[in-house]
């Protein structure tokens, strides 16, 4: 069985875009890889297109040899784009083998620990600007089940925050957790904003309201200033989401920057490398949760490593995301009272309707972090979408 082609298709998911990568064998087999960058878009599939040469002509079921050889033969290691490529392949060829093998990828990974995982909500908060919004979004969740709430509380802010941005953010947190009581696990999301002097500030102020974590709290390009904050923090430091691979994470458990490591799947070279940085951080003892606000093929995928990983803490899950999500794939999600199933088809378990993706083009779209939008994750004149189990029973 030989590769015959790789195809990427971008998607404009209004909040981002998302690209999945199919990889086409001369037996019929194919398999379904994501690749989402979320911007760089065009780069993500010129850099696809870039790695067929290396790519095409392989056994599908080779995947460590592809991997170790097309890292080997990238003149520039590492970063988003080509780790991102590289990601969406390999994913690709591990629902191939699952198919071929007739098994779930977990089998070919040693096997599933546990059935079901317990999961954290995100988009949740749909449009929520104010205190109050943010407390109603968060009880009509938790009505439903919901154990985990994670958002960004932060509005605009850079680097540093202002006394009034500080209260408006603690405000906001304090609404939730009042509104959802004490035993509902609160994520603080901080989208790489801050200075370490900040961060530090920020997790003294949030404290009282007991987090669970505070998610990438500094600028993700200096992990110096991570440890700082890790080092002082009053809340658990989570991040990972911009790291990419073994070698950049060996560098941050070295310098025991993180509590909780957020490897993004499609970001740090796939599954293999994906459950390699796992192995690394639980022999620091540091649990794992990957990273997963995008696409219905990351989520999939990132359910397989879950069931197979002994030191996965929790998952990260849409609550809701736009109408046209349920039209693009067969994704199921059995939902019960805060936990996801693990599905058992072969491979991922998961198809694309590749004439239903083609209705939602590439649309530009910039970062959002820092214009205060973060909470108009879809059109509004849209339906919303949610997973098996929860289908019209919000009221937002």
């Amino acid at each position: 069985m030989k590769i015959t082609d790789i195809k990427a298709y971008t998607l404009d998911a209004y909040r981002t875009n998302w690209t999945f990568i199919k990889v086409e064998t001369d037996e019929g087999l194919y398999g379904w890889g994501e690749a989402s960058l979320g911007t760089r878009e065009n780069a993500l599939e010129g850099c696809v297109e870039d790695l067929k040469r290396l790519v095409v002509g392989r056994n599908p079921l080779d995947i460590e040899k592809m991997w170790f050889e097309v890292y080997r033969d990238s003149y520039w290691k590492g970063g988003p784009v080509m780790m991102s490529a590289l990601s969406g392949i390999e994913i690709a060829m591990w629902d191939i083998a699952g198919k071929f093998y007739n098994q779930p990828v977990y089998n070919l990974m040693g096997g599933k620990m546990r059935e079901e995982v317990k999961m954290y909500a995100n988009a949740w908060f749909i449009s929520a600007r104010e205190p109050e919004q943010f407390a109603q979004q968060a009880k009509n969740a938790v009505a439903k089940g919901i154990k985990a709430l994670k958002w960004d509380p932060f509005g605009k802010a850079h680097m540093t925050l202002t006394r009034a941005e500080m209260d408006r953010a603690v405000a906001i947190v304090g609404a939730v957790r009042e509104a959802v009581g004490p035993e509902i696990e609160l994520l603080i999301e901080c989208h790489g904003r801050f200075n370490h002097y900040t961060a530090i500030q920020a997790s003294r102020e949030l404290a009282p309201f007991k987090p669970m974590l505070m998610e990438e709290p500094t600028v993700p390009d200096n992990i110096d200033s991570l440890k700082r904050v890790r080092d002082h923090s009053m809340v658990p430091i989570a991040a990972g989401e911009r790291f990419y691979g073994k070698y950049h994470f060996w560098d941050v458990l070295h310098k025991e920057a993180i509590d909780i490591a957020q490897p993004d799947i499609f970001h740090t070279g796939g599954m293999l490398e994906s459950r390699k940085i796992a192995a690394m951080c639980e022999a620091s003892h540091i649990p794992v949760s990957f990273h997963n606000p995008s696409g219905p093929i990351s989520n999939a995928a990132i359910l397989q490593l879950a069931a197979c990983t002994p030191n996965f803490l929790i998952h990260e899950m849409m609550l809701t995301d736009g109408s046209f999500r349920k039209d693009i794939t067969n994704e199921e999600i059995i939902y019960n009272d805060g936990f996801l199933k693990i599905g058992d088809k072969p491979g991922l378990g998961i198809e694309v309707n590749e004439e239903e993706i083609k209705k939602h083009p590439y649309k530009p779209r910039n970062l959002r972090h820092y214009t205060g939008t973060l909470t108009d994750i879809r059109p509004k004149d849209d339906t919303y979408y949610f997973f098996k189990g929860l289908e019209g029973k919000f009221t937002f």
